[in-house]
């Protein structure tokens, strides 16, 4: 016996990477609105004002009582004066008469309607008023957006530059939002040499290192990147131990599997807990999710295309619990664009290019490259297709998820 789940079902993981990051949740810190975009709220917003606060014009043109124009045709008010925003005017509008009024204005007292500036005719200081408005034309009536007094933006969302023009139409400077995690990146190799140095024979460049770096920064957050790890256990161990009392979170790149060089699980057990190895995925399934002090690990395969697709799939949910995060990531269905033939037993997350068919529908076409080292399907696609566990065939047609990378 291991000591801990292993060969376990994808659901599973996810389930049990959002209980351990979810109990570690990060503290919560209060922000400046100015740098709260891409942050996770970690409070409640009631609005403390009505949006809007008052009533006013949506159009430029003539405010008015409704009750002055005629019932038989267009009606000619007397022109009294201007309303602009920015101010309200002290002034009573009276019946048979109007006031110029701009878009966002309040509207002056004795006025219940607005008729559009290009429907109306001003001439001698009057100004003729179509027939057919109703009363209340466009007029924003306070409170109609938001009412005072109700959650507008709840605990665990993320905060979307439209969450935060939200907040500060509501008159919010700050907000408390969850802490970013820290994150340590690693890859592993004797393999491995940096770009722009030249190749010995049996050496690949180091590409891993980007893409785990370009997926963090995606996230909003500041990865560091540590040099290349030797296949050296005492080395790793060394260099591990102290990134683990330093960081959030270290995520890994090789070193996972079960050959003569892959150290991570043995250093792990010894030295931290392992909540699982190995997950039925398709790419990434040596996969391996632990802790050590007070970091959370994510040791990714090695292979380029298995470190996208564990890092969108359970990466993203490491990340999200220590963040507080309770909305859920946007999936959405699309169509097979071709068929494609599963033939085990893994759930699947097959590269592919989604975009808008013909019919308007969306549409996603495999990547006939789905072997984990072809880091060129993963350049050409756009989208990952995910097909359920078990053997089959997809038709063309079939509807599927897809997750947008």
């Amino acid at each position: 016996m291991t000591g801990y789940p292993t060969r376990i079902d994808f659901a599973a993981a996810a389930e049990i990477i959002r209980e351990v990051a979810g109990n570690r949740m990060l503290k919560a810190e209060r922000v400046p609105i100015t740098r709260a975009s891409g942050r996770v709220l970690a409070e409640d917003i009631t609005s403390s004002i009505a949006l809007p606060s008052f009533d006013n014009s949506r159009m430029d043109g003539f405010a008015f009582a409704h009750a002055s124009l005629s019932a038989e045709g267009a009606t000619a008010l007397r022109l009294v004066g201007e309303q602009f925003a920015g101010r309200l005017q002290a002034w009573q509008v009276g019946p048979g008469e109007c006031v110029r009024i701009t878009t966002g204005a309040p509207l002056p007292g004795g006025t219940d309607t607005v008729a559009i500036k290009e429907d109306c005719v001003e001439q001698d200081g009057f100004v003729r008023i179509p027939a057919g408005l109703s009363r209340g034309a466009d007029v924003r009536r306070a409170g109609e957006d938001v009412p005072a007094g109700v959650r507008v933006l709840g605990e665990g969302s993320l905060l979307t530059p439209a969450r935060v023009s939200l907040a500060a139409a509501l008159g919010v400077a700050s907000l408390a939002v969850a802490q970013r995690p820290t994150v340590a990146v690693f890859t592993t190799g004797d393999e491995l040499v940096e770009p722009g140095l030249p190749l010995a024979p049996g050496q690949i460049y180091n590409s891993n290192r980007e893409l785990l770096m370009g997926l963090l920064r995606a996230e909003g957050l500041e990865p560091t990147a540590w040099p290349t790890l030797p296949d050296d256990p005492d080395r790793m161990t060394t260099v591990l131990t102290d990134a683990a009392a330093a960081f959030d979170v270290v995520i890994t790149c090789g070193g996972v599997s079960a050959g003569e060089k892959d150290h991570l699980p043995g250093l792990l057990a010894a030295h931290g807990r392992i909540h699982f190895w190995k997950v039925r995925m398709k790419p990434g399934m040596p996969v391996l999710f632990a802790e050590m002090d007070r970091a959370l690990f994510l040791c990714l395969p090695g292979n380029p295309v298995s470190v996208l697709a564990t890092f969108l799939t359970l990466g993203r949910d490491v990340l999200d619990g220590l963040q507080r995060r309770r909305e859920p990531r946007s999936q959405c269905k699309a169509v097979l664009g071709a068929p494609w033939r599963k033939t085990h037993e893994r759930r699947e997350f097959l590269r592919g290019w989604l975009e808008s068919a013909a019919d308007g529908r969306l549409q996603v076409m495999p990547n006939a490259a789905d072997a984990s080292h072809q880091l060129r399907a993963a350049a050409d696609s756009n989208a990952l297709i995910v097909l359920p566990e078990g053997a089959r065939e997809f038709n063309a047609g079939d509807v599927v998820d897809v997750i947008a990378c």
